[in-house]
């Protein structure tokens, strides 16, 4: 038991309700303006993080200082770790409207897998898949549609010794599914899968779960999660991971690193009663590393691990051995060169016409029936199409839509729903867990295909 557990690490099941009215303190952000990965940009920091509203509310505090300035500062990921299928879509278009306003990418960790932490100290998650699933769709439509990370279940991958063969291999598709609707909900979300860290499975064996559960349609992968190795050797790990999957044909896949506590000692994962641990770097898109997409603080530095105590509870003693002693961060410098001449590539009008989102395309029935609208996101060769079916005045158990596709075009993938067919008039059929659709609510599926994508031709039929 003793090397079992300075083998793998608990994740916190962090907070995520917001708490309006928290007193912002000072920051000095660091400001990314190039990457070596696939983003850019200054990441998010949420001014109601439970680190912001200690400091608010205790501003005599002797360790006050230093945590505000060290931490508080910084941007961490929001945990969305609550079975909360009602209202998670108003959470997380708060959240999210919150960092469009800033002009910052906001981090997201989807933490609400069915039997998380294998029953442990993060306990928790959907009561079955099917429910996850719901969970998941209700969570893709409070999105937007700008850039945002999501890091998707921690130790969903890594920690598989309490699940069976079948247990494994469900769990495998609910993260695949979860992944494609995520990126039909948002098609700029960067969606990063479980890896588990450098200390804990093989580079080989990390691939090919990684690979299990559709890596393909997610950007990459994460490591390090609520863990202490050093940059270093997650890097080089991560390097491992992507030569396999490389390997596998599985090409374009990127890192992202948790820093939040790897500045110091590494060793047994629990950091409840650890005091040599400190926070590693501060989070930035900027890498300098083609492999790494950014170094990230998931696991809010201070909050606990449940060992001493509650799990995701903010502990600002943790907080203040972590961040004791470790360098200041860096300042926002203004621009030392005079800003481009030309227009920004923000506000360049697109060569092709952005997704929509259209009247229906069927006549909404008066009574009993469904339809449905289609958003289509195209580019040179292909597209994806994100379709909201609607249910009329009366619930429906099932539906079919039919979408008729342009000479040409064919599709190559689906989630959320079976299709029948792959060109010409294609009918989608619901899965088991999206079938019952609430009188005057919505589902959703999605598909990517190759040539131009449907236009307004859909036809919505209740089972």
């Amino acid at each position: 038991m003793a090397i079992l557990s300075s083998l793998r690490r608990r994740s916190a099941a962090a907070s995520v309700a917001a708490v309006a009215g928290a007193a912002a303190v000072g920051v000095c952000l660091a400001v990314s303006s190039a990457s070596a990965g696939t983003l850019s940009g200054s990441l998010y920091r949420d001014p109601s993080s439970a680190v912001v509203r200690w400091v608010a509310a205790n501003p005599g505090d002797s360790r006050a200082a230093v945590i505000r300035d060290k931490i508080a500062s910084q941007p961490q990921a929001r945990w969305f770790a609550n079975f909360n299928p009602s209202t998670v879509q108003s959470e997380v278009s708060g959240f999210i409207g919150a960092a469009n306003a800033a002009q910052q990418i906001p981090v997201l960790a989807v933490y609400e897998i069915t039997n998380r932490d294998c029953g442990g100290a993060s306990a928790g998650g959907a009561p079955d898949l099917n429910q996850y699933q719901t969970w998941v769709s209700n969570f893709a439509r409070g999105l937007g549609n700008q850039t945002v990370i999501i890091i998707l279940e921690t130790d969903s991958l890594a920690l598989l010794t309490c699940l069976s063969t079948g247990e494994i291999n469900a769990r495998n598709e609910a993260i695949s599914t979860a992944t494609r609707t995520i990126k039909s909900g948002n098609p700029n979300a960067k969606v990063y899968l479980d890896g588990g860290h450098s200390t804990w499975n093989s580079a080989g064996e990390t691939a090919n779960r990684l690979r299990a559960a559709g890596v393909q349609y997610a950007d990459g992968f994460f490591t390090n999660v609520s863990n202490y190795n050093s940059t270093s050797n997650e890097a080089n790990f991560g390097r491992s991971v992507i030569s396999s999957l490389n390997g596998m044909g599985i090409s374009g896949k990127r890192q992202v690193i948790d820093t939040s506590r790897n500045g110091g000692a590494s060793g047994d994962w629990c950091g409840d009663d650890n005091t040599d641990r400190r926070i590693g770097q501060y989070p930035t898109t900027n890498t300098g590393d083609n492999n790494i997409d950014a170094y990230l603080w998931v696991k809010p530095p201070g909050e606990a691990d449940g060992c001493r105590y509650t799990a995701g509870s903010f502990q600002p003693e943790l907080a203040f051995s972590l961040a004791n002693g470790a360098p200041n961060p860096p300042t926002t410098a203004p621009p030392t060169t005079a800003p481009p001449t030309t227009t920004p590539p923000t506000t360049t009008p697109p060569t092709t016409t952005p997704p929509t989102t259209p009247p229906p395309n069927t006549t909404p029935p008066a009574g009993d029936g469904c339809y449905a609208s289609i958003a289509v996101n195209q580019w040179a060769g292909g597209f994806t199409a994100s379709v909201t079916v609607t249910a009329g005045k009366s619930d429906i158990n099932g539906w079919t839509v039919n979408v008729t596709l342009p000479g040409g075009a064919a599709v190559t993938g689906v989630w959320n729903a079976q299709a029948s067919g792959s060109s010409g008039t294609v009918g989608f059929t619901n899965m088991s867990y999206n079938g019952r659709v609430l009188g005057r609510q919505s589902t959703n599926f999605g598909f990517q295909g190759t040539g131009t994508g449907p236009g307004v031709l859909a036809d919505c039929v209740p089972a």
